[in-house]
């Protein structure tokens, strides 16, 4: 499938901002996108997409300090004390893609364990996509907002394209576990609109269980939240890159099952959007004429939507936001 080679990035308006100050996302950092972009040299971070940066000593020690401070904000809402015995071991950029994000590599001196984060440019729909998945998946993310940066957490697992070649053919491997799973992941980016999951834009977390591996699929990438016109580029079982997951899915379970599991998870989507039903309006309110995607693309989404429904929900919708709205909506006639 086509999807747009270069994403149009739109600003958070202040609307927005305020939204994110009362809900705790807004801060005021010390370090932003552009004050990393200021690296002296880079080199290849093995055969990677990855370049590590180096930058010079008299902006060097500002940034670690800022770095730490930064973690500290994402893990102890900035409790100062932990920040002792962390340092910066490795900054890397990546440029492939929308957002060429740095990866922050943060090590703790008391035991070496690491950890990792992100600063990116921030974006209106990147935002959106990590507010919702926080709010209608079953995982919780952790993000902050200062300007034009974005800083988020490090969601672990396994990228979903080393999953399909190191793992899937694991002979332990439950390929009905698994199968499930990405069921459930089709189902949540579609009516969510999370666009371009090819594997390579999620993870797989494994967790050992008393009876055998447990899966869970989460994104990584949210650049294409609400953004592409076509209805099938939020589904990722249309995507090339996936069809060993949908190959896996058609030859482990019957019809019936797939259609139990979409049901099961439009169900529990169902209930989390009741759940959130008033961060939801606070939301909704604030980016339902917000423009996040080019005019065309709104209208051919929602004819497509409203063909895939077999409604006129959608018919006078203007805007991504009141199309993922409706969408939304549909999930209590789905029940």
């Amino acid at each position: 499938m086509k999807i747009s080679k270069k994403k149009l990035t739109y600003s958070i308006p202040d609307s927005v901002s305020r939204y994110l100050s009362f809900y705790g996302r807004l801060k005021e950092l010390p370090l932003s996108y552009d004050s990393l972009r200021r690296y002296k040299e880079s080199f290849a971070l093995d055969s990677t997409l990855w370049q590590t940066v180096i930058y010079s000593p008299e902006d060097a020690e500002e940034i670690n300090a800022g770095l730490c401070y930064i973690y500290s904000l994402l893990r102890t809402s900035g409790n100062i004390m932990v920040m002792k015995h962390l340092r910066v071991d490795r900054i890397d950029l990546c440029m492939f893609g929308n957002s060429q994000p740095f990866r922050v590599r943060i090590i703790n001196d008391f035991n070496d364990n690491y950890d990792y984060f992100y600063v990116k440019r921030a974006d209106l729909s990147r935002v959106i996509g990590l507010e919702l998945e926080d709010l209608l998946s079953p995982n919780k993310i952790s993000y902050y907002v200062d300007k034009n940066t974005l800083i988020e957490e490090h969601i672990t697992g396994i990228p979903g394209d080393e999953f399909i070649l190191n793992e899937m053919k694991h002979p332990k491997a439950n390929k009905t576990r698994l199968a499930k799973e990405f069921i459930k992941f089709n189902e949540r980016c579609f009516y969510t609109l999370l666009g371009d999951m090819r594997s390579y834009n999620f993870v797989v977390e494994l967790t050992h269980d008393f009876d055998g591996m447990q899966y869970r699929i989460r994104s990584i990438d949210f650049d294409q939240q609400c953004y592409e016109g076509r209805a099938r580029l939020y589904l990722p079982q249309f995507y090339k890159e996936n069809f060993e997951y949908v190959n896996m899915v058609t030859s482990t379970l019957d019809t019936k099952s797939i259609v139990q599991y979409q049901s099961e998870e439009r169900s529990r989507l169902a209930s989390r959007v009741k759940h959130a039903r008033y961060i939801l309006k606070d939301l909704f309110d604030v980016i339902a004429k917000e423009v996040i995607s080019p005019e065309e693309k709104v209208r051919q989404l929602g004819k497509e939507l409203a063909n895939y429904h077999k409604t006129t929900f959608f018919d006078n919708c203007k805007t991504m936001a009141e199309l993922l709205r409706q969408q939304l909506l549909l999930l209590d006639y789905d029940e």
